[in-house]
C-alpha cells in the first residue's frame, strides 16, 4: 500500500483516482504537509459500492465464524500497527501518542466484541399464530452495503463505531475517510486487508473538501446502498438526514454533544475535579462527548474552580510529538482562533479567567472560565476545544435546568454522594447517555453508544448496534390443516 496518489481502496487493490488527481492535508502543529491522498469524485464513488455490492453475497453466506475469524484477525494486525497509526494520527490531526493508543485499544475492543458475538447479531424469534397450523418467525437479513463516513477527531477508533458490527451480520462497507486524516484512516484499512478479508468487503475513498458534497452525495444516492453511519457535525448531520431521507434510506447520526457535567455540594471532589479536567482537555476537547458545561453547586464552586484551574496549569501542551505531551494543538488557525474569541466573549460578560485563555499558533491553552452565564457563547455553542466552561447553580434542581436548557443530548455526568439522588437525576437529563462520578468522556464495545435531540439517532455498540444493520424479514409457514381461502376451483 503507498499513501500518496493511491490511497483509494476498492476491490482489494490500492488505486489512484479516476481522474489522478490528488489533495494534500497539513499538520496541525507544523503547518506542513502530512499527508498527500487520492482526490476521488463519484465516478470512483460507484466503482466503490460496486465492488462492496459483488462482494455482499459471497460474505454473507459465509459461517459466522469465519465472518469471526476475520475480524480477530484484523484487531490483531490493527495491534500489529499500532506505532504506525499513532504517528499518522500525530502528523494528521495533532493527537499525541496517548491518544493514538486509546484509538488503537477502541478499535481492537470493537472488533473483538463485535467478532464474539458473530451467533448473536443475526438471531430472530418465533411467533405465535392465531392459527395453530401456522408456523412464524422473523429473521433478520444483513441490509447490504454500508456507508460508514467517518471523522478525523477520532479517526480510527470511529471507525469502529460502525464497521465491525457491519460487517459481522454480513454487510459490506465503504468507508468515507475523512479529508484531514486519510493517511489515517487508510492504515485502518490495509488492517482489513492485512487479515485477509475478501475483495470488496471493506472499501476506502478519500477525497479533496472542495469534492466533499460531491462525493456524499454520490453515497447517498447509489442504489446500493441501504444504510449510512455518519460522526459528524450536528450541522452536516442534518444534510446528511435530508439527502438520506429522500432517498428512503435508513442512517444513524453521531452528532455534536455540549455535554453537562453537574458536580453536587456532596460531591467527591478529588474525583469530580479529575474528571472533569480529563472530559475538558483530553483530545484538546475536540469530542462529542467532552465536558462543555460544569455545573457546579454555589457552596463549593470556589473550592472547585481553584482546584480544576491549578490542574489546568500543569497539563502539557504544545508538540505532539513530546513524549511529555497531553494536550496538542487543535485541528487548524481558524478552529484557535475561534476559541480565544470564545473565551474573551466569556470574560467580556463577566466570567473569570482562572486558567488559559490564549494560544500560541494552533495550541489552545487548558482553559478554565467561572461564571459563565447563558448571555455568553459558550453556554450554547459546543466549542470544540479545552475549555472548561463553569456555571454556578444553586441545587439540583437549578443544576438539572441548566444542564437540559441545551439543543444537544450526547453524553453527561452526576458528581454526588448520594447515588440514590444522582440515580434520579440522570433519569430527567436529556441525554443518550449518563456516567454518575465518572467523566463524560467514555466509551465501550457493548454500549448502546448514541444520543437525543440535536446529538442525532440511532445506535453503535451492544445488541442494538447490529439491529441497525440488519432487516427483519416475516416468514410464515402454512401447515396442511390450514384453514383454506375462500377461493377455490
Amino acid at each position: 500500500m503507498t499513501t500518496n496518489e493511491n490511497t483509494l481502496f476498492i476491490g482489494g487493490r490500492w488505486s489512484p483516482s479516476e481522474t489522478g488527481q490528488t489533495y494534500t492535508c497539513l499538520d496541525p502543529y507544523t503547518g506542513g504537509i502530512a499527508s498527500r491522498a487520492a482526490a476521488a469524485r463519484a465516478g470512483d464513488v460507484d466503482r466503490a459500492i460496486k465492488a462492496a455490492r459483488q462482494a455482499f453475497a459471497p460474505w454473507a453466506s459465509l459461517a459466522p465464524h469465519m465472518r469471526r475469524d476475520y475480524l480477530m484477525a484484523t484487531a490483531d494486525a490493527v495491534e500489529a500497527r499500532a506505532e504506525e497509526i499513532a504517528t499518522a494520527i500525530t502528523a494528521e490531526m495533532g493527537g499525541p501518542a496517548g491518544w493514538g493508543a486509546y484509538n488503537v485499544k477502541v478499535l481492537c475492543e470493537k472488533l473483538r466484541f463485535a467478532a464474539g458475538a458473530a451467533y448473536q447479531g443475526l438471531t430472530g424469534e418465533a411467533i405465535p399464530s392465531n392459527n395453530p397450523d401456522r408456523t412464524m418467525m422473523a429473521i433478520r437479513k444483513p441490509a447490504g452495503v454500508v456507508v460508514s463516513i467517518v471523522p478525523w477527531n477520532a479517526p480510527v477508533l470511529l471507525v469502529g463505531a460502525s464497521v465491525p458490527a457491519a460487517l459481522i451480520v454480513g454487510n459490506t462497507a465503504v468507508i468515507k475517510a475523512s479529508e484531514q486524516t486519510p493517511l489515517t484512516q487508510a492504515l485502518v484499512v490495509q488492517c482489513f486487508a492485512d487479515a485477509g478479508l475478501p475483495d470488496g468487503v471493506v472499501n476506502l475513498i478519500t477525497n479533496a473538501p472542495d469534492n466533499a458534497a460531491e462525493v456524499v452525495d454520490a453515497l447517498i444516492a447509489h442504489r446500493d446502498v441501504r444504510r449510512i453511519h455518519f460522526t459528524g457535525s450536528t450541522r452536516i448531520g442534518r444534510i446528511i438526514a435530508e439527502k438520506a431521507g429522500g432517498h428512503l434510506k435508513r442512517a444513524v447520526l453521531e452528532l455534536g454533544g455540549k455535554a453537562p457535567f453537574i458536580v453536587l455540594a456532596d460531591a467527591d471532589l478529588d474525583r469530580a475535579v479529575s474528571a472533569a479536567a480529563f472530559g475538558s482537555f483530553a483530545n484538546a476537547g475536540q469530542g462529542c462527548l467532552s465536558t462543555e458545561r460544569i455545573i457546579v453547586d454555589r457552596s463549593i464552586a470556589d473550592e472547585f474552580c481553584e482546584r480544576l484551574a491549578a490542574v489546568a496549569r500543569k497539563v502539557p501542551h504544545g508538540d505532539p510529538r513530546k513524549e511529555s505531551t497531553v494536550l496538542g494543538p487543535v485541528i487548524n488557525q481558524a478552529a484557535a482562533t475561534r476559541l480565544v474569541e470564545m473565551t474573551a466573549d466569556a470574560v467580556s460578560k463577566g466570567a473569570e479567567c482562572l486558567a488559559g485563555g490564549t494560544a500560541d499558533g494552533r495550541c489552545v491553552a487548558p482553559t478554565v472560565l467561572k461564571g459563565v452565564t447563558p448571555a455568553m457563547r459558550l453556554y450554547q455553542e459546543e466549542s470544540f476545544g479545552p475549555i472548561a466552561s463553569v456555571v454556578i447553580v444553586d441545587g439540583p434542581e437549578d443544576a438539572l435546568r441548566v444542564a437540559n436548557d441545551n439543543d444537544y443530548g450526547l453524553s453527561s455526568a452526576i458528581f454526588s454522594r448520594d447515588v440514590t439522588l444522582a440515580l434520579d437525576m440522570a433519569k430527567r437529563l436529556n441525554a443518550g447517555m449518563s456516567h454518575l462520578n465518572g467523566a463524560t468522556l467514555d466509551d465501550e464495545a457493548q454500549i448502546p453508544f448514541g444520543g437525543v435531540k440535536d446529538s442525532g439517532y440511532g445506535r453503535s455498540g451492544g445488541a442494538i448496534g447490529f439491529e441497525e444493520f440488519t432487516d427483519v424479514q416475516w416468514i410464515t409457514i402454512e401447515g396442511p390443516r390450514a384453514p383454506r381461502y375462500p377461493f377455490s376451483e
